[in-house]
């Protein structure tokens, strides 16, 4: 048994197949942020923390003719979204139904997976993870809807980042506003904006549900670190006679280590 004690919940493996399921089909596509930066793990709920290679020096040790240095580590933080899902729903879902409604599940998965993205694109003060965009050497301004312009706002980052060195290919992250702009709008010519993009980083054009404006990285690796301890998985916490109250948990911290790999875009 772990802490999940999913074990615990009045939901058969039917029904647990169905719920992990509908999950991982509302995670995958919002999850945005570990399309673009390095995954690490998951190392498991009992993962604490991450290994800096720092230290800071202590000024005392327990005798004399002693110094002493202490290890200098990234605590991992947990995020957790509740929802619950109707009784009758998992029985249907014993049934073999097919029109669930899991919208509780869905709202769960699309506040934690928003919540991940706002992490690592614009930080999180009180966890201590600062946001690429936030740290990012370089800035630029966008010209609010005017997605034809995007191309050239995107080819300038480009420009900086192999300017500072920074290998591609290259990897964008639009909110989904920008998204579905670029995708609509096409150039004189006919090219679509999407796919000149796309030219432009020679890798993925990524739709970031929580981010503002546009950032613009390298995929060279090693410049922005996710360490996972649990990935998001589905506890139970409860259950009355009408609903099973259930939710969506992960540990991880994010940290960038080359600020200079990445160019914020904003309006």
């Amino acid at each position: 048994m772990n802490h999940l004690l999913r074990t615990h919940a009045p939901i058969t493996e039917t029904a647990w197949a169905v719920v992990d399921e509908e999950a991982r089909q509302r995670l995958v596509p919002a999850l945005a942020a570990r399309k673009l930066v390095d995954f690490s793990g998951p190392a498991g709920w009992e993962h604490s923390a991450t290994n800096l290679g720092r230290t800071v020096a202590l000024p005392d040790a327990p005798g004399e003719g002693l110094t002493a240095r202490q290890r200098r580590v990234m605590p991992l933080v947990e995020l957790r979204a509740d929802f619950a899902v109707g009784r009758d729903e998992l029985l249907e879902a014993d049934r073999g139904a097919l029109d669930l409604d899991l919208g509780p599940l869905d709202e769960a998965a699309r506040r934690i997976a928003r919540a991940e993205n706002v992490a690592v694109f614009h930080g999180w003060a009180t966890a201590g993870i600062a946001g690429i965009a936030e740290v990012a050497t370089h800035r630029l301004s966008l010209t609010g809807d005017l997605f034809a312009e995007y191309p050239g706002h995107v080819a300038k980052a480009v420009e900086l980042l192999l300017s500072d060195g920074i290998s591609g290919p290259y990897g964008l992250a639009l909110g989904p506003d920008g998204y579905t702009g670029v995708v609509e709008t096409t150039e004189h010519g006919g090219l679509v904006v999407f796919d000149h993009l796309h030219q432009i980083l020679g890798g993925p054009i990524v739709w970031a549900p929580g981010v503002t404006g546009a950032v613009v990285v390298s995929l060279r690796g090693g410049d922005f670190l996710f360490d996972a301890g649990q990935d998001i998985s589905i506890g139970y916490d409860h259950h009355d006679g009408d609903a099973v109250h259930l939710y969506l948990e992960e540990s991880f911290s994010f940290r960038v280590t080359e600020p200079a790999a990445a160019v914020a875009l904003g309006a």
